[in-house]
């Protein structure tokens, strides 16, 4: 069975064949995505600015996530729940038996803490692909946690 190129679909080349599969494996990696964050109550607070351009490799939420924590450690203890009832203020009220609609929650470890959202392009993470919603060049990605709540 012929090989084909991953990124053309077309039959691969003498100097494909002969290529290192480190160099192969380097060529793969995932392309940078450049998108705006804007920053919030608690979270404008914690970085001290409004707005700023992070590029990252990737093209998904994950992605910039892992990034953005890896840089800034402390905002992902104010933004991501690790459990259920972090996720979840006792405030709310209680869910009926039977809900309207189609609902969907992100997994645990994959929620951002009560009061806390995180915003693309101005959709909840949620409503969109949760952290697998895909990014791209110029997308807007809003880390909101506010000073005051309901409560």
């Amino acid at each position: 069975m012929a090989q084909t190129s991953e990124i053309s679909g077309s039959p691969p080349t003498e100097a494909d064949m002969d290529a290192d599969p480190d160099e192969a494996a380097a060529a793969a990696t995932e392309a940078e995505t450049t998108v705006t964050v804007r920053c919030t109550g608690h979270v404008r607070t914690e970085l001290d600015v409004h707005e700023f351009e992070f590029a990252f490799e990737g093209d998904t939420l994950r992605a910039f996530l892992d990034e953005l924590f890896a840089e800034y450690p402390q905002l992902q203890d104010m933004l991501i729940a690790e459990s259920e009832a972090d996720a979840t203020h006792s405030g709310w009220a209680p869910t009926p038996e039977e809900l309207p609609g189609t609902w969907s929650k992100n997994p645990v470890g994959e929620q951002t803490i009560a009061y806390a959202r995180i915003l693309v392009n101005g959709h909840f993470n949620e409503n969109e692909n949760g952290f697998d919603t895909e990014l791209e060049a110029g997308d807007r990605v809003a880390l909101v946690y506010p000073f005051m709540f309901c409560c």
